[in-house]
Order: structure tokens, then C-alpha cells, then sequence
């Protein structure tokens, strides 16, 4: 594996890269509050069949974190700077990877270029409103009527505590490591304004919902093959959400895992077997 950085749009974006030129790219976007590192298991057991680039958004990660004033964090821009970050790597097509906030940025990036898209793994990347767990009801009320008191309390979102639940919760105790968590953690401490930025992608997510109808209207329209695994007891995306994936896509294959949100962390070997039986070997 190797450790890169390339300037795109003025912005110092890192990435992970392994598996050699010449096999199928495929792209992983990683979720909150985490950053490539969600993907240092998966990459050594898909090196082989793909080449892997595993890219940190600005403001995650060891990704530049540029000031407010400078870049607008909204998923729209991280989007096009993640799309402009393909094609200065001369990305034309790719598998992807999406979890979590890499579903609503990946599927822009589709909706923008679909015929570079080979397909699709969607690991609790939820754009239906039936994956919506009952934590967002609160943040739809919050979406209507936005005050700074509310935008405070939701940065409880990346407080310690929460973040640990998001790993463990729907696991089985003693299957998930702290390292991921720990990272994550870190990062959160030393990213300069840290609380604010991610407060502004809190508040920006009612524009991925609003979205939903598209990204839908996209895979009714295109059929990219897709993977829907799914940590079947997370909280935020539910399982229904990985369901929903059937009425646009009736081929779709989908898979629950015995996990919550990051069931990377204790399903590895399992999500990565699947990627392989349904994607390794086509073109």
C-alpha cells in the first residue's frame, strides 16, 4: 500500500492507494466521523483483483482541512472536489465503494458521469428515506428551524461517547477494536475548527435527502450493478434501507451483516468475500 497526496483544486488531498495499474479501479468513500483508515482491512484482501484508491475529504482524515471562509463544507463541494481529485488521477472508470457520507458524495459523482461507474458496493450508504433510523426525525425538525442552540447540541454527534457507539453498537462485545475509534477521535481534536465544519455538514445533510428521488432516478435509469451489505442492526441506516435498493434495482444483491454502522470493523473478511463473488473478474 501506499501513501500519496495530490494538490486538487488548491486543496492537499490524501489518499490510499493499492493493487496494481492494470486491474479495475475501484474507489472507496469513507464515512463520519471517519476517514481511509475505515479501510485498512479491506484493501490488502481486494489488492489483488483491483486497484484500490481510498481518498480523505477535506476537513477528514490527513486530508488539507481549509478554513470556512475559504471552503464551503457542504456535500456539493465535496463532491466536485472529489470528482475533480478522480480526474486529476485520470480516473474514467471505477467501482465504488460507498458508506455513510461516501453514499450521497459517490452518487453525485454518478449522476454527473454514469457511464464511469462498474458498479456499486453500498455498505450502510443509505438514498432512501426507509434507511432513515429515528434519529433523523429530530434532525428534520432541527433542518426547519435551525437555531444556534440546536447546531450546538448536535455536535454531540462526534463527542466521545458517540462516537464509540457508533462502532460497537449492534456488535458483539469484544469484536471491535479501538482503533478506529481512536483515530477518529484524534482527528477530531487536532483538525482546526473541527466542530464547526462538521456542524456545517450536519446541517447541509437535508440536501442528500432532498437528493434521494435523483439518486434513485439514476439507478432506475442506468442499472450499475450493486452490492447492498449491511450492518443489519445499525441504528442511523436501518436495514430497510438496503431493502428499498430492490424496488430500482430488482437485481440488485443484498446481504445483511451481523454488525451495526461500521461493520467493516467486525465483518471484513465477509463484506470483502461478497465484493469478490459479485464484482472480481468482470470488466
Amino acid at each position: 500500500m501506499k501513501f500519496r497526496t495530490a494538490d486538487v483544486n488548491g486543496v492537499r488531498i490524501f489518499y490510499r492507494e493499492s493493487g496494481e495499474a492494470d486491474k479495475p479501479v475501484m474507489v472507496l468513500f469513507h464515512g463520519f466521523p471517519s476517514a481511509s483508515h475505515m479501510f485498512r482491512d479491506l484493501i490488502p484482501m481486494l489488492e489483488k483483483d483491483f486497484h484500490l484508491i481510498a481518498p480523505d475529504y477535506p476537513g477528514f482524515g490527513n486530508s488539507e482541512s481549509p478554513s470556512r471562509e475559504r471552503f464551503d463544507y457542504t456535500f456539493d463541494n465535496i463532491a466536485e472536489l472529489m470528482d475533480s481529485f478522480l480526474k486529476a488521477l485520470q480516473i474514467d472508470r471505477f467501482y465504488m465503494y460507498v458508506f455513510d457520507y461516501g453514499a450521497p458524495i459517490g452518487f453525485r459523482i454518478a449522476m454527473k458521469r454514469p457511464d464511469s461507474i462498474l458498479g456499486i458496493i453500498s455498505q450502510n450508504g443509505n438514498v432512501y428515506e426507509e434507511g432513515l433510523g429515528k434519529k433523523w426525525e429530530a434532525r428534520a425538525e432541527y433542518w426547519k428551524n435551525p437555531t444556534e442552540e440546536l447546531r450546538k447540541q448536535y455536535q454531540s454527534a462526534f463527542a466521545r461517547e458517540t462516537v464509540i457507539g457508533q462502532y460497537t453498537f449492534g456488535t458483539e462485545e469484544g469484536s471491535v477494536s479501538p482503533d478506529g475509534y481512536s483515530l477518529d477521535l484524534y482527528y477530531a481534536s487536532v483538525i482546526d475548527d473541527y466542530a464547526e465544519k462538521q456542524s456545517d455538514l450536519i446541517f447541509d445533510y437535508q440536501n442528500n435527502v432532498k437528493l434521494y428521488p435523483a439518486f434513485q432516478d439514476y439507478l432506475r435509469t442506468y442499472k450499475p450493478g450493486l452490492l447492498a451489505i449491511w450492518g443489519k442492526e445499525d441504528p442511523s441506516f436501518i436495514w430497510a434501507g438496503a431493502e428499498a435498493f430492490r424496488k430500482d434495482l430488482p437485481q440488485a444483491v443484498i446481504i445483511p451483516v451481523n454488525s451495526g454502522h461500521f461493520a467493516l470493523e467486525n465483518c471484513c473478511a465477509e463484506i470483502a468475500s461478497e465484493i469478490l463473488r459479485v464484482f472480481a473478474g468482470q470488466k
